[in-house]
């Protein structure tokens, strides 16, 4: 491996985000960041709405809102036990991190192809156009939190054992496409969550499980070693949103799903 050999973490800032920077700063040397702005909520929710209606955004917007603060303050306790059992850095973003309003931007693009990176690991963005994918002579990796194709979308675990698909609780480490979280497998590992688990640790879970295979999957690129893409015809496709407060509350009541 080489000390040229630079791979850039674009992103947006967030504890996942810290963990994935740190841990390839602790194996690899050379790890630029770029960061961009959060897609605004109400931009998100027009998008929700055309998708999946109105009602059910609201519901989803209840639950963000009023349940995920008091899932957050009860899980206190376990996610200090997570932090130090993994030994996860949640400490700041380099000062050299590159700031941009948004990833697909032309500024972003001109970063990318300056920059000249070896790999390219996403974590957190907004889709990545076409034009922000062939701006850098490189694979673009995502550390994705749910099994793919089943479990695209978000909080992938959580789905999982609502659905009684507790084998299908996991990670996956994928090549970016213009999709969302469609494009091809490079590897999946798998966790099963504790009773002291909910909503709110399960991400931090998903790390656990995601950050060892993406390591891997980065160090055979840089290598030069070939890293076969995989395909899971065994699972249909299917996108998932957060829960509506009342999904979250009648599969608490009914199934014990935290």
């Amino acid at each position: 491996m080489k000390d040229s050999d630079l791979i850039v973490l674009l992103c947006q800032d967030c504890d996942a985000t810290r963990v994935v920077y740190h841990a390839l700063k602790t194996k690899f040397k050379n790890v630029r960041v770029i960061t961009e702005n959060p897609v605004s909520k109400v931009q998100m929710a027009k998008r929700r709405m055309k998708r999946i209606g109105k009602f059910a955004v609201f519901g989803q917007v209840l639950f963000v809102s009023l349940a995920v603060p008091v899932l957050r303050s009860m899980s206190k306790k376990r996610l200090a036990e997570i932090k130090q059992n993994y030994n996860f850095d949640f400490s700041p973003l380099p000062s050299d991190t590159i700031h941009v309003e948004t990833i697909n931007s032309d500024e972003a693009r001109e970063h990318l192809r300056k920059l000249a990176p070896k790999v390219v690991v996403v974590n957190g963005t907004r889709i990545i156009s076409k034009e922000t994918l062939r701006s850098a002579d490189a694979p673009f990796i995502n550390m994705h939190m749910g099994i793919t194709p089943l479990y695209r979308g978000v909080h992938g675990g959580y789905w999982a054992l609502a659905e009684n698909k507790n084998d299908l609780i996991g990670t996956t480490i994928h090549y970016v496409d213009e999709g969302i979280d469609t494009g091809s497998i490079i590897e999946q590992a798998y966790f099963e969550p504790s009773k002291k688990d909910n909503f709110y640790t399960y991400p931090y879970l998903h790390l656990v499980a995601g950050v060892p295979i993406l390591l891997e999957a980065v160090a055979n690129v840089l290598s030069g070693k070939t890293v076969e893409a995989k395909k899971r015809d065994d699972l249909p496709s299917q996108l998932r949103y957060h829960p509506t407060v009342w999904q979250y509350f009648y599969l608490l009541l009914r199934k014990g799903v935290r």
